[in-house]
């Protein structure tokens, strides 16, 4: 085909209508740059309703490019943040839940994970979840704060226990943590703070890198 075209641009043969269509196609490839393919996502920020929902958009692009393509091209998931939003958190959990049954998420913890972070990263395929040799990990109870009446205090904190509930089952079923040690771990009331070394023993991560 090249040698068509050099032949043409050199006056030595005229194209038939066909052979121009082809060659217009030919040209077109040639001369559009090749876009990577990019299946990298990063939250380098606190875990918000605006991010998530980038987040999550990404992801199901990502997720419905490889059912288009027939193939499981993984997702690069790095993560550094404070954390944030436990509602955005599960929105992003729930969906990480049912797109890695069919395509890989690779979760990178990088600099800090804490909080909401914790359970994104845990998130990751199994056996693909990286951390930094350096980052830290934190895991606290979660924190709520409220006014007004008693009977909405009260209503506020069942609220705040059920939320706690739900974070601690869904790090037990994404690590290795049983129950018991997730109790154990929030009923110290502080900042829990983990290294990396730390964070692979508990199954939050699977690789120091």
């Amino acid at each position: 085909m090249i040698n068509k075209i050099l032949d043409i641009i050199g006056g030595k043969s005229k194209p038939s209508e066909s052979e121009q269509r082809a060659l217009e196609e030919e040209l077109e490839k040639l001369l559009t740059p090749q876009q990577p393919d990019l299946r990298i996502m990063g939250l380098f920020s606190d875990v918000s309703d605006d991010k998530i929902a980038e987040l999550v958009h990404a992801m199901i692009y990502m997720d419905e490019m490889n059912a288009m393509r027939k193939q499981n091209q993984p997702i690069e998931f790095y993560i550094s943040t404070y954390g944030g939003s436990a509602d955005d958190m599960f929105a992003m959990y729930d969906v990480m839940r049912v797109i890695r049954e069919r395509t890989e998420i690779h979760t990178i913890g990088l600099g800090k994970v804490m909080s909401a972070g914790v359970l994104l990263l845990a998130s990751g395929t199994k056996g693909k979840r990286c951390i930094g040799k350096n980052c830290r990990v934190m895991v606290h109870s979660v924190i709520g704060g409220s006014s007004g009446p008693l009977h909405n205090l009260m209503n506020e904190m069942e609220a705040i226990e059920q939320i706690q509930k739900m974070y601690s089952d869904a790090l037990v079923a994404e690590t290795n943590m049983t129950k018991k040690d997730m109790k154990k771990l929030l009923e110290r009331k502080v900042n829990v703070y983990l290294t990396a070394e730390e964070a692979v023993e508990l199954g939050i991560a699977d690789i120091i890198i």
